[in-house]
């Protein structure tokens, strides 16, 4: 039986250690999810360097969950912590596309290929309100370059057809991501039929005008 106790000790030093461990991870994933909200939110308000600097910083507790988590990976795939990391593949797409800049890769931000994938589908919903608040305004060509990037992220996440174990429900966000293009398409065809006919309306109140100045 001493050594049952022994044993026991040694258990429980293991469950000590890995609990604090998730414990630590647990508040790394908070602070990492605030930091990629507030950078998106940034960079829909145009402070590109206060969502770069957002960034790195998430860039820093991405690298630290890796290597804390390095003998515990059944911690760093848990849901909770992939899920976080999955919000700073969406924030560092989306800034990089808004921002016009080449589109990072999964080994550039250090993250798993399903991970980077449900965050790839995931910025099309922030392609989608930036594109809505650029139409506010009229359309614009930008509307139409972010569309366009929709597109391409929806045609390459139709080709990932892998079992949801492997790919971790992208399939469901693939529809998703469909069905947001779809809208987007409407909005900017929408705009650009109701600026085309402001403007046919205007150089028609021009030419009447003229004429009741011949006359």
């Amino acid at each position: 039986m001493q050594k049952l106790d022994l044993i026991a000790e040694e258990i429980r030093q293991v469950f000590e250690a890995k609990t604090a461990a998730r414990d630590r991870a647990l508040a790394q994933t908070r602070t990492l999810t605030r930091l990629c909200a507030n950078a998106i939110r940034a960079v829909h308000r145009e402070e590109r360097q206060e969502a770069a600097l957002g960034l790195q910083q998430a860039a820093v507790l991405v690298e630290a969950l890796r290597k804390e988590l390095e003998s515990y990976p059944d911690l760093y795939y848990a849901g909770y912590t992939q899920d976080a990391l999955k919000e700073y593949a969406e924030a560092s797409i989306v800034y990089a596309l808004i921002d016009s800049q080449p589109l990072p890769a999964p080994n550039e931000l250090g993250l798993e290929a399903s991970t980077y994938l449900r965050g790839l589908a995931e910025a099309s919903g922030e392609l989608r309100r930036r594109i809505l608040d650029i139409l506010r305004h009229g359309y614009s060509d930008e509307a139409e370059r972010l569309l366009q990037h929709m597109d391409d992220i929806y045609a390459v996440l139709v080709t990932m057809d892998y079992p949801d174990a492997i790919t971790e429900g992208l399939r469901r966000l693939t529809d998703l991501a469909r069905g947001i293009n779809e809208r987007t398409r409407g909005d900017i065809t929408i705009s650009l039929r109701q600026q085309r006919l402001e403007t046919n309306l205007r150089q028609l109140e021009q030419r009447l005008d003229g004429s009741t100045a011949a006359e």
